[in-house]
């Protein structure tokens, strides 16, 4: 049986931010990768819709995951929400077309799995994170960090 590798996703149309994990062969977790994808906000929404679409299919081709762990939406505020659920779908449409699992957390579900306690900070998760994964420094940019945020949550669930 393979071993689980996980990819993380923190769903936004600007930003979505990824980030992979694996445990190796003795059972010690790594990260594979991490990052962004993003797209200009002077550009139409179908487009940006698409370059989600095509990037994220690309991600998912390149790392290979055996599960997806994705943040469930978020209301901040109306407008944004909108375009945010509108890019969640693309997202969700790509990895049901790439058939890899999908697992969803909320924020405080992410919170609980990582700190024990479903209110913790944003810092807070993050030394979680960096904690985690043996890194000598915090991910960057947040979104990347939220991303295997939701990647670490999942493996703690498997």
């Amino acid at each position: 049986m393979p071993l689980p590798r996980i990819l993380g996703l923190d769903p936004g149309l600007a930003t979505i931010g990824y980030g992979c994990i694996q445990w190796d062969d003795s059972a010690e977790l790594r990260m594979i990768d991490f990052g962004v994808i993003q797209t200009p906000a002077k550009t139409e929404l179908g487009s940006r819709l698409e370059m989600i679409y095509c990037d994220l299919t690309t991600l998912i081709r390149q790392t290979q995951p055996t599960l997806i762990s994705i943040e469930k939406l978020f209301f901040y505020k109306m407008g944004n929400t909108i375009q945010v659920a509108q890019a969640r779908g693309v997202i969700l449409l790509a990895i049901t077309q790439a058939q890899v699992p999908i697992v969803e957390f909320s924020p405080p579900q992410v919170k609980q799995a990582l700190t024990g306690y479903g209110r913790a900070t944003k810092q807070d998760v993050q030394a979680a994170v960096q904690r985690e994964l043996n890194l000598e420094k915090l991910p960057r940019p947040d979104d990347a960090a939220d991303a295997l945020a939701l990647a670490l949550a999942a493996g703690m669930q498997l």
